[in-house]
């Protein structure tokens, strides 16, 4: 039971970060109806900010302090906010009404970009980095065989707070009221005089905010960062936005814990050499039995 315990509380850490990637793909297509394949890439360009950073808010506030830390983190995420902006005004605007596999291809493209240019020596360079520790950490014990490192409630309680003030935004204020409009039917959201481009620009900012938290927060608990370490947690997270319902912001959440507690609970098994292979083998059932995911609404499109 002990054992069972510690890997449920290391794939909810897994997951949780999961779900913070997640949800910028959830967003993002469900105003736009196209899948931001650069996302995971941007989760990547937060770490890196994260990483430069932390030198810098340390001449101001004590190291590995939580003041500290949580300047670090809003810092990168304004920084991925301001990049996620800049790509759909560059990559993706000018494509808004073209097919949407040109702008997946775009994406694509984007992705690729963000990775190589990332590898060059005058950038971040392509040798791996030792994340700093930005928090207090320590090991805390609920019993003689099960401990709880401080950097994963920290990842609960951090994902906690920033799903709460998601919801908030997109049920509760103005602007979440028009992204859902957006979302519903663009046309008849800029025939009440919604601004489609800011709205647009908005939910990438705020996706890409989620992705660079997510990624500190991840290089917090696996410290060595480089320019291709978005991959594989991107895709994983795409899989986690499918699983949830994409388009369906509880449901990327849900995707994401799901997913890492599987992922956890497969990798301290005798096939933890499939541990990757997972995430896609729930891919390929999710779109075979149940398409729209377990929180989506099957949609009926007009040919």
């Amino acid at each position: 039971m002990a054992e069972f315990l510690q890997q449920l509380i290391n794939g909810l850490s897994l997951g949780a970060i999961y779900a913070l990637i997640a949800l910028g793909y959830t967003m993002v297509y469900g105003v736009l109806r196209f899948i931001n394949f650069a996302h995971g890439d941007v989760f990547m360009v937060g770490a890196f900010c994260g990483y430069y950073f932390a030198p810098r808010v340390w001449k101001l506030l004590p190291e590995q302090s939580f003041a500290g830390g949580l300047l670090v983190m809003l810092l990168a995420m304004l920084v991925c906010a301001a990049l996620g902006i800049l790509i759909e005004l560059l990559a993706y605007r000018p494509l808004r009404n073209r097919p949407k596999l040109t702008v997946l291809i775009t994406a694509i493209g984007v992705s690729l970009l963000l990775e190589y240019v990332g590898q060059h020596e005058k950038v971040f360079g392509a040798s791996p980095r030792t994340f700093p520790q930005l928090f207090p950490s320590k090991q805390i014990e609920l019993s003689s065989t099960l401990t709880v490192g401080s950097d994963q409630v920290l990842v609960l309680g951090i994902t906690a707070v920033l799903l709460v003030a998601l919801q908030f935004i997109v049920k509760r204020t103005r602007i979440g009221t028009a992204m859902r409009a957006v979302s519903f039917n663009a046309d008849a959201a800029s025939l009440m005089g919604i601004n489609i481009s800011f709205i647009i620009s908005f939910t990438f900012g705020l996706g890409s905010a989620l992705a660079a938290a997510g990624g500190i927060l991840y290089a917090m608990n696996y410290p060595s960062i480089e320019p291709l370490m978005g991959i594989m947690p991107g895709l994983k997270a795409f899989v986690a936005a499918v699983l949830g319902g994409i388009g369906n912001i509880p449901g990327a959440a849900l995707g994401g814990i799901i997913l890492g507690v599987t992922e956890t609970f497969v990798a301290g098994s005798p096939w933890s050499n499939y541990r990757d292979a997972i995430a896609f083998a729930i891919l390929i059932a999710i779109l075979l039995f149940k398409p729209s995911g377990l929180l989506g609404k099957r949609e009926v499109e007009k040919v």
